[in-house]
């Protein structure tokens, strides 16, 4: 049997992956706030702490148990506040960190520690973004959390490879799916986003990749017999536009 563990899957991107990996006959645990699958685990990423016991509660179970092969998507974030930073209330910018660095890195650890000494194949994907690599104006905390995500994983990658039975763990970037944050994002004024323009003609244009063309690529990705720790990997490189 085999194990996908997903964060973020009550929609978009991650809902996609849970559909597509049940449907070929995984066993799914996702977990989410709105939790809305029979396999998922209500979690609130906001608050890292109780997040952590809640992910140890659900895993020991399934620890016990031995794995053809394990997935790990982190995929839980969020995109606001949008705007300046120096706009921002500190329990805005706390509560951004909390959900997309400190919980993401909380959710990754514990799984990891919980499924370490399986020996089977252990794929850990974090779901990245352009924002990593590039700074947008309006975006300071989500370019930030992407950045500092992107960089854990290349740090867990060298120290996976050398643990006898270690996860890969990588970087996947999406690109612009067609899911409900592009949508907050063309919402966004001119003054807290100045590039929402863009964002509204790839709506227009229909550039836009659908949930499930990105998350079949992510599924093809992670199952590459050559997958090498700590790199970044692209919808891009696989999907033509």
């Amino acid at each position: 049997m085999k194990l996908a563990i997903v964060s973020g899957g009550s929609k978009g991107l991650g809902a996609a992956l849970c559909s597509q990996y049940a449907g070929a006959g995984w066993q799914v645990t996702e977990f989410s706030r709105s939790a809305p699958h029979a396999f998922s685990v209500p979690t609130d990423f906001s608050s890292p702490e109780t997040m952590a016991q809640i992910v140890d509660q659900a895993l020991t179970p399934l620890a016990g148990k031995q794995w053809e092969e394990i997935v790990v998507v982190s995929n839980a974030a969020a995109l606001g506040p949008i705007g300046l930073a120096s706009r921002k209330a500190a329990v805005d910018i706390i509560g951004h960190l909390n959900t997309n660095v400190v919980s993401a890195i909380l959710f990754m650890a514990r799984v990891m520690a919980a499924f370490q000494r399986h020996a089977c194949r252990k794929t850990l994907v974090n779901i990245s973004s352009g924002a990593a690599t590039k700074g947008y104006d309006g975006w300071s905390l989500y370019c930030a959390s992407k950045a500092g995500m992107e960089n854990f994983i290349r740090s867990v990658a060298a120290e996976q490879a050398r643990d006898p039975h270690p996860f890969t763990a990588i970087n996947f970037g999406p690109g612009v799916i067609d899911t409900g944050m592009q949508a907050s994002i063309r919402m966004a004024s001119v003054e807290d986003f100045p590039d929402v323009g863009r964002f509204i003609d790839l709506k227009k244009t229909g550039t836009l990749r659908s949930p499930g063309e990105v998350a079949s690529t992510l599924i093809h990705v992670a199952a590459l017999p050559d997958l090498r720790g700590g790199m970044s990997y692209s919808v891009a490189d696989y999907i033509a536009r």
